[in-house]
């Protein structure tokens, strides 16, 4: 009989606990499956399975030093739980739970039922401080603190194989994004996949780069290098929230007060543990409300955008030719690096939405499947969050000149991405339409009059939010996604300097500073 460990997005094997868990059961088959039909959703893209396919590579070492070598299946989960225990027995089935997208959702819930059909014992853990079937958000943060603060799970030292007659002889190799049916998809500038290389990203960024995360993590001319880059080691689990979390606060504890950089140090990563907060917070929406990745969260807002996105509009988006650089910039270099700061990600969204008018969901697909850190918890409940349709949160509409003036304001980041600009003079790199010789450049015109389309969709929500009924929907949607008082800390405050150590910043209220404040999962 098998005892199998089902690895999804948990390609780790520390602090990972339906391996331990199997491996004092008996013989252990450590699995993972490849689903063509989840690699098909139009979130997914070749890009992410490139991270994935490094991370198993690393799993897969780390396991057949311990004895077990892990099997590669490719196929649909229910099929092949099915095949294996017709042919070998399966004892229980082992695994992290997963806030994924729709189409994990209903794969789990195949699953389940097909174990509890089959007799085989199905055990799920908890991954993040996401918790399943949570009745109400009181205390969610006492309980997050108390998850991170448990012991970090050390690997195995070895793991008991299977018997060497009659056990299963399975696939070992990690197929190719062609292979899976993957259009090709290059990203130069991706980080590396990988347990190892995601512990080398965490030590230099608690050592070194995390000093000024709190002041260089909104330019995205800064945020490179300062921004932690954890996102999609997180993503995938190539290390846990919990090591993570651990990690920031013994370097906080450890900060020598002699050091003339400590306050910095000390402000910065308090900024950092706090989104940690917000990072599992974002994806309990997701898991309480699985619908917010298809559905206005508040329904008010049924109706408001159009169905179907204007498609030459929304193809100029995503290729980066809106004809305002910052944006365009933006958009290029997530395309050439997979992953963008926090607040371009929030601009880029904005734009798409508000100006653009785009059905978020459209414009979340293209962004999903650039993100190499796709984390559909946090990103659907964002994207909602930024389009306006949440019901509890302040209408955020950026003034993409602004924004360029503000984080870019010699035009360094958009001459890089732009190459079209870099001629352009500092007065004009963030209007180059007002450039005298602008029709030289060989780029195009605004797409649209970004304040006039900035009025409208002010006018649109508006007249939406002042309905009989948006209050008492509001008041619901808080009581249940809302943060609470004495909660999550707050973070990226313009006043009263950084926290204390060791105590919580200021409280949260749903619907206000809480979940309407500039967050960042810079990670």
């Amino acid at each position: 009989m098998l005892n199998i460990v089902w690895f999804k997005r948990d390609l780790r094997i520390t602090d990972h606990e339906p391996l331990v868990r199997a491996c004092a059961a008996g013989p252990v088959l450590p699995l993972y499956i490849v689903e063509p039909g989840l690699w098909a959703q139009p979130d997914a893209s070749a890009r992410q399975w490139a991270f994935a396919a490094e991370c198993l590579g690393a799993l897969q070492h780390d396991l057949a030093v311990r004895g077990q070598r892990l099997a590669i299946m490719v196929g649909e989960a229910v099929a092949i739980f099915r095949a294996l225990h017709q042919a070998h027995g399966i004892s229980a089935i082992w695994s992290h739970m997963e806030t994924g997208n729709g189409w994990t959702y209903d794969r789990d819930r195949a699953v389940g039922a097909w174990a509890r059909e089959a007799g085989v014992a199905w055990h799920e853990f908890q991954q993040f401080g996401v918790i399943r079937r949570l009745r109400s958000r009181d205390g969610w943060a006492r309980r997050w603190d108390q998850m991170m603060a448990k012991p970090l799970i050390p690997a195995p030292s070895d793991i008991q194989p299977l018997p060497a007659s009659g056990g299963p002889s399975l696939p070992t190799d990690i197929p190719t994004a062609q292979t899976i049916g993957l259009r090709a998809d290059p990203c130069p500038g991706r980080q590396p996949g990988g347990r190892s290389a995601g512990l080398a990203v965490l030590d230099q960024f608690l050592a070194v780069r995390g000093r000024d995360y709190r002041w260089r993590m909104s330019s995205p001319v800064t945020a490179f290098e300062a921004s932690s880059r954890l996102s999609p080691y997180l993503s995938w689990g190539a290390l846990s929230m919990r090591e993570v979390a651990q990690a920031t606060a013994a370097r906080l504890r450890n900060l020598p007060m002699t050091d003339p950089d400590a306050q910095r140090w000390r402000a910065s990563l308090i900024s950092f543990a706090g989104r940690q907060h917000w990072h599992c917070h974002f994806m309990q929406k997701l898991e309480d409300e699985p619908r917010l990745e298809f559905e206005n969260l508040h329904r008010a807002y049924d109706g408001l955008r159009p169905a179907q996105a204007d498609q030459a509009v929304l193809a100029a988006w995503c290729a980066g030719t809106t004809g305002y650089p910052f944006i365009d910039a933006c958009m290029r270099a997530l395309d050439h690096f997979g992953w963008l700061n926090f607040r371009m990600r929030a601009m880029l969204t904005s734009f798409a939405s508000y100006h653009l008018w785009l059905p978020w969901r459209m414009s979340g697909l293209h962004l999903a499947r650039q993100f190499v850190d796709y984390e559909p918890g946090i990103h659907w409940p964002q994207i909602q969050m930024q389009s306006g349709t949440t019901g509890i949160n302040t209408m955020r509409v950026y003034n993409p000149v602004k924004q360029g003036l503000d984080h870019d304001p010699t035009g360094q980041f958009v001459r890089r991405f732009v190459p079209e600009l870099r001629g352009v003079p500092d007065a004009y790199i963030h209007q180059p339409w007002l450039w005298p010789a602008a029709a030289s450049l060989g780029y195009p015109p605004p797409i649209i009059d970004h304040e006039a389309a900035a009025r409208a969709a002010r006018a649109a929500l508006h007249a939406v939010r002042v309905g009989s009924d948006h209050q008492a929907q509001a008041a619901k949607i808080a009581d249940r996604h809302g943060s609470r008082k004495a909660g999550i800390p707050m973070t990226g405050r313009k006043r009263g300097g950084p926290a204390k150590p060791g105590k919580r910043g200021s409280p949260v209220r749903p619907g206000k500073q809480g979940d309407s404040n500039q967050l960042s999962f810079d990670l």
